[in-house]
Parts: structure tokens; sequence; C-alpha cells
């Protein structure tokens, strides 16, 4: 079951494309958070390139998702040659969605508020830079329950902001190797290859009824994020990943 739950959070995971020649891009060891929302269909769909629908999974616990935001802490990242190169910080609008001759949804990616200056516009050509604070505290008792509470908060000088508030406590993660193709909502014909194997703990879902969560809060604002959530949207699911190492690879011509 979580297995299934990683594969559809970070959305959909895409078999191989046997033949292509890859290029090793670079590799990254992040902790993450992902929020799934769904929103209004009007809104998200607005934010997909012409061609490209909206395609919530119908299993697991974001079924009926439309809208991820996932929060990174990268720890580590380095270039294809193994030097290390800057980590970043931020939060990046994930979307599931196919357009027409596709078997199955992909992730889009259609925003994301990133530190540091450099990481802007970003891999995917629609990330603004973003001062990041993020806080992390982690508690384990003489019993053995370990219990997270998390702050991030991620600024642009325009004024738009993403700040979530997370408190819950820990469940026995699910660990799992995925292969994801993820696409740019700026530039819908490219995409990078994703190898990754992380653990993920379904720490609520409306879904499944599964609810570690003591504190959530979630504010998000600005020009493109103030139409997604504007008080209707709906919290799915929470998924903390506690680690996530990750290969990205680019495809072939």
């Amino acid at each position: 079951m979580r297995r299934h739950a990683l594969a559809i959070l970070l959305l959909l995971a895409q078999p191989a494309f046997a033949g292509e020649k890859e290029k090793l891009y670079s590799s990254t060891l992040d902790v993450r958070t992902v929020l799934s929302f769904k929103v209004a269909d009007s809104a998200a769909q607005k934010m997909l390139p012409e061609g490209w629908q909206i395609e919530a999974p119908n299993t697991g616990p974001s079924k009926g998702s439309n809208l991820s935001v996932v929060l990174v802490d990268q720890i580590l990242a380095q270039d294809a040659e193994g030097k290390p190169v800057d980590a970043v910080r931020g939060a990046a609008l994930v979307i599931p969605a196919k357009r027409q001759g596709m078997e199955k949804a992909v992730p889009m990616v259609v925003g994301g508020l990133f530190s540091p200056t450099s990481y802007a516009p970003g891999p995917y050509s629609n990330f603004v830079y973003a001062k990041a604070d993020l806080d992390r505290k982690i508690h384990s008792d003489p019993a053995g329950m370990t219990s997270v509470e998390e702050s991030w908060s991620f600024t642009t000088d325009a004024g738009d902001s993403v700040q979530a508030q997370v408190q819950y406590t820990r469940g026995v993660p699910g660990r799992a190797n995925v292969e994801s193709l993820v696409y740019s909502g700026a530039k819908p014909d490219f995409y990078r290859i994703y190898r990754y194997e992380q653990a993920t703990d379904v720490v609520r879902s409306t879904v499944t009824g599964t609810d570690r969560a003591q504190k959530v809060s979630f504010k998000a604002s600005g020009r493109q994020l103030t139409p997604l959530f504007d008080g209707s949207e709906q919290l799915i699911a929470i998924t903390a990943i506690p680690w996530y190492s990750r290969q990205i690879f680019l495809p072939g011509s």
C-alpha cells in the first residue's frame, strides 16, 4: 500500500524508455514534505499548457488531488561528475496531467518559489527566487515515539509567499524505488527523468482515514498562488519524506 502511495504522491511513475541515450545531469539528497490538495479544477487547468488536461490519481492516499505543493530541503546536490553544487530549498507546484496519446498522467511542474537566486528560473523555467526560512525539530521519547515539527517559509521580493507548519507523530515509513518523467508547464516538450529511492510516511489522508498530524497550517498568496488557494481548497494528504535520494537524467536526442 505504501509503495503505491509513493508513486501516486510524486505523481505517477512512468516506465523506462528503452534505447534512449540518457545523460546524467545531477544527483541530490533531500528531505521533503508533500501537501496534496484538491483545488478548483478551473484554476488548476489554467496552469497547464494548451493540449494538457488534469488527471487526478484515482487510487491511493492522495486520490482526487489535483495539485501538490512539494516542500524541498536539499541536503546535498552534485553535478554529473560528483562535484558539489548549490543545494536548493523551495516549494514546487506540481499538477498530475496528461496530453492526448499518453497512457498515464505525469507530474508537471507549473511553478515554484526557490532559493538560492541561481536556481531561478530553474530547470523547468518557471521558478521564482524566494527567501527561505526553515525549521525542523525532532523529538524521541523514552517509549520510542518520535514527534516532528516543521516550519517552512518562502517569500519573494514581490510578496508572493508559501507558509506551512506541520506537527505530527512519525509512523513506519514505506520504502520504494521509483522512476518518473517530470514535465515543465512552461516548456511542455521538456522533461527530466528521475530515478530515486525514498522513504514515505503518509501522515494524513482523508481517503484512508489516516491522521497523525497534531498541527497543520498552510497559507499561499501572490499572483500565481491566490487563484489556486482562495479558501475553497481541500487538503487531501500530507506525506513526509525523511530521505529522498535521486539521480536526474536528461533524455537523449
